[in-house]
């Protein structure tokens, strides 16, 4: 069976830092390929800040495009929203029945695991790869006994969709954080101006 690990954001935008950490999951451990997984609607974000589902979606498409074991996924597009990864695993495990799905996640994602829906099903049916965070917590012990979670030392980037949006609006350069071709397009259409 292939692994394959899913990076699920709403890419808004894709930047450096969830390459280097994709492409890090990518070459040091056991999965296959990595689907970047771009979200329509993240359950805890706000949906008026999120550029459209297409764009997003392009312009991981173009930071993706020159990484083989890299690959763009809409496959919560035509999921119903807002979108819960339980119910995406549940999908995707009839669909692909030749895959095994792990997820991928930061730490600090996984400190508030136990809050997701059907969090305790979604531990049971797969593995869970953390990339560290600068962060100064404990895991929940029922996660480490769990045998499931598998913390990968990845490079900590410290850059965030968030701030790249604020400095383009502000009229900074941010040029050096993002892929060469996501840059272009999101200066040709004036994005997050």
């Amino acid at each position: 069976m292939k692994k394959v690990g899913l990076y699920f954001g709403t890419f808004n935008p894709i930047h450096i830092g969830h390459l280097v950490i994709a492409n890090h999951f990518a070459e040091h451990t056991d999965l296959e390929e990595i689907w970047m997984v771009v979200t329509p609607h993240n359950p805890f974000k706000k949906k008026s800040t999120l550029l459209d589902n297409y764009q997003r979606l392009e312009m991981v498409y173009l930071a993706t495009e020159s990484y083989e074991f890299l690959k763009p996924n809409d496959i919560e597009f035509g999921l119903p929203q807002p979108n819960y990864t339980a119910d995406t695993l549940v999908y995707l495990q009839e669909k692909y029945l030749q895959y095994e799905f792990s997820l991928i996640m930061g730490e600090d994602n996984l400190n508030s695991f136990h809050k997701w829906k059907n969090s305790d099903v979604i531990l049971a049916n797969h593995h869970i790869y953390v990339y560290p965070r600068l962060l100064d917590s404990a895991l929940e012990e029922s996660l480490v006994k769990s045998g499931k979670i598998h913390m990968v030392h990845a490079p900590i980037i410290e850059i965030s969709s968030s701030f790249i949006r604020d400095e383009i609006k502000e009229g900074k350069n941010v040029r050096p954080l993002l892929p060469e071709k996501v840059w272009e397009y999101i200066d040709n259409n004036l994005f997050y101006k």
